[in-house]
């Protein structure tokens, strides 16, 4: 994550403050709760590419024994399967 987990509150109160005060939105639910999901799904953008780049680890891990006897660069290798599998699941990194 690039940003500090930390900022996410503050960030999910200024765009929940933002999309009210300009009457984009008139909230079904309450302020508390549409600050809560706004966090969530800010983090769960925020971290798609931690859990992408686990995913890759996972992935080379099965195949190290190939990569080593292969001599693979393994930083290229994860850099290449990263770009596959984000652009099959149309992921904006």
């Amino acid at each position: 994550m690039r940003i500090p987990k930390a900022w996410v509150p503050l960030l999910a109160k200024k765009i929940v403050d933002n999309i009210i005060s300009k009457e984009l939105i008139k909230p079904a639910i309450s302020i508390k709760k549409l600050l809560l999901e706004t966090e969530e799904l800010i983090l769960n953008e925020l971290t798609i590419e931690d859990r992408l780049n686990e995913e890759v680890r996972e992935l080379l891990k099965i195949h190290a024994s190939e990569i080593e006897q292969g001599r693979l660069d393994y930083r290229r290798l994860f850099e290449l399967t990263k770009q596959k599998l984000a652009r099959e699941r149309n992921l904006v990194l």
